[in-house]
């Protein structure tokens, strides 16, 4: 799933964004809910019948989602959501937009490390670390809802806000302050 803006000479600033780019990332991160919940039963599965063909395709399904579908969804926001907002006045906002953008190293991070062990259960390998599954997922699950949460009850609303707002809102006062400090 890749977001595209509205206008390919457009900056890349979140006033490119579409009502559909908002909800194709909304949708997104209902299926990294998901896949999250599959993660969790293919470690269940794991303990209790191994690698069978069963364990081959929840692996690759998780494998495939988050190396394509997960790491675009994450440049789609660094790309159309996050520029407008880090170039916002509001400290407080532009922290919680950085923060965001280190979740996106810390997840990947986490991903580097789960990868290897699901590619090798999708091609029938045993060779994973079922403890290390099972410690690494509540990890890796905390942080994408936490993250969820931040952009879903934060940032996405605050995009939409500066996406609906004029683009030249306040040029006409700032235009005739300076006219009046011309005179002065």
């Amino acid at each position: 799933m890749s977001v595209t803006a509205t206008a390919s000479a457009a900056p890349a600033t979140v006033t490119a964004v579409t009502a559909t780019a908002f909800e194709a990332l909304d949708s997104c991160h209902r299926e990294v809910l998901k896949t999250l919940d599959e993660l969790a039963r293919l470690i269940d599965h794991l303990e209790d019948k191994g690698v069978d063909s069963e364990a081959q395709t929840l692996a690759a399904d998780i494998v495939k989602f988050f190396n394509e579908n997960g790491r675009q969804h994450h440049l789609d926001e660094e790309r159309m959501i996050f520029p407008g907002l880090l170039a916002s006045a509001d400290a407080e906002l532009v922290q919680h937009v950085q923060r965001l953008q280190q979740d996106h190293g810390w997840l990947e991070e986490d991903w580097l490390e789960l990868e290897p062990q699901l590619e090798a259960i999708s091609k029938g390998y045993s060779w994973y670390q079922l403890d290390g599954l099972r410690a690494a997922l509540p990890v890796f699950k905390a942080l994408y809802l936490d993250h969820i949460d931040l952009e879903e009850s934060l940032i996405y609303p605050e995009a939409k806000k500066q996406m609906a707002a004029p683009a030249d809102a306040g040029s006409g006062r700032d235009g005739a302050a300076s006219r009046r400090r011309a005179k002065a």
